[in-house]
C-alpha cells in the first residue's frame, strides 16, 4: 500500500492530521449527517484519492464501518492503493443492473473498497443514472461511512453530477500545485448545482515546526 501514511507513519503530524478532519467531519454530522461523502479536487494530481484513503483508513481505526467508492472511472487509483483486482467494479455494476457490488476486503479491519472496474464509454451517464441512487442507496445501509472519489471538477462533468446525491462534499487543493482561480471556479460548479460543500483540505503544506518538535521529529 502506498501514500497510506496513517498506516506507515501513524504517530506522524500529517497522520494526526487525518485524525484532525476526521474529528471535525463527526462534529459537523452531529447536525448534518454527513453518510455519503464525496472527495474530489479542482484539477488532476491534486492529492484527493490520497486524502480519501487516510480519511477512509482513520475512520475504520476508530470503530465505524467504512466503504471507499473509486467513482474516478477515468482515472482510478483506489485499485493501486489497495492492492486490490479492478476487474470489476463500480463500472460493472453501472452497467449492468444484474451484476452484484464488487465490494473487496482490505487488510484494515472495518474497511471496503469498491475499485472503479474497467473505464465505460459514458462515464458521467453512468453517474447520473437511477441505478447509481440506487447503489448510493444500498452502500449507506451497509456502512457506517461512505466515501466516493470523484474525478475533478473542472475537468469533466461527472464530480458535479455526483455532487448532487451525496450528503456532503470534501474539496481537496494542493500547496505549491492548485491554481486559486481553479479552485475558485470549482467552488462555483458545486454551488450551480447546490452541492453541499463541507470544507477543504490542503495537502503539501509546510509543518509548523514548534508542533513537528512535538511528535519528536528532527
Amino acid at each position: 500500500m502506498i501514500d497510506l501514511i496513517t498506516l506507515t507513519d501513524a504517530q506522524s503530524p500529517r497522520a494526526e492530521a487525518y485524525r484532525s478532519l476526521r474529528t471535525n467531519l463527526d462534529f459537523y454530522s452531529l447536525e448534518n449527517p454527513l453518510h455519503a461523502l464525496l472527495i474530489t479536487s479542482a484539477e488532476p494530481d491534486d492529492d484527493k484519492s490520497t486524502v480519501l484513503a487516510n480519511l477512509g483508513v482513520i475512520s475504520a481505526q476508530g470503530g465505524k464501518q467504512v466503504i471507499l467508492v473509486d467513482a474516478d472511472m477515468r482515472r482510478p487509483r483506489l485499485h493501486t492503493l489497495f492492492g486490490v483486482a479492478n476487474g470489476q467494479g463500480l463500472a460493472t455494476a453501472l452497467v449492468d443492473e444484474h451484476a452484484a457490488l464488487p465490494i473487496i476486503d482490505t487488510e484494515i479491519p472495518n474497511l471496503r473498497v469498491i475499485p472503479a472496474g474497467p473505464t465505460p464509454a459514458n462515464p458521467a451517464d453512468l453517474l447520473a443514472s437511477a441505478r447509481m441512487d440506487a447503489i448510493i442507496a444500498q452502500l449507506k445501509q451497509q456502512a457506517d461511512v461512505v466515501l466516493f472519489d470523484a474525478p475533478p471538477l473542472i475537468a469533466v462533468t461527472d464530480g458535479a453530477l455526483l455532487a448532487t446525491k451525496v450528503d456532503g462534499v470534501l474539496l481537496v487543493a494542493r500547496a505549491g500545485h492548485t491554481k486559486r482561480e481553479f479552485v475558485e471556479r470549482a467552488k462555483d460548479v458545486l454551488a450551480k448545482v447546490k452541492a453541499n460543500l463541507v470544507g477543504s483540505v490542503l495537502t503539501n503544506a509546510a509543518l509548523d515546526t514548534g508542533v513537528y518538535k512535538y511528535y519528536g521529529q528532527n
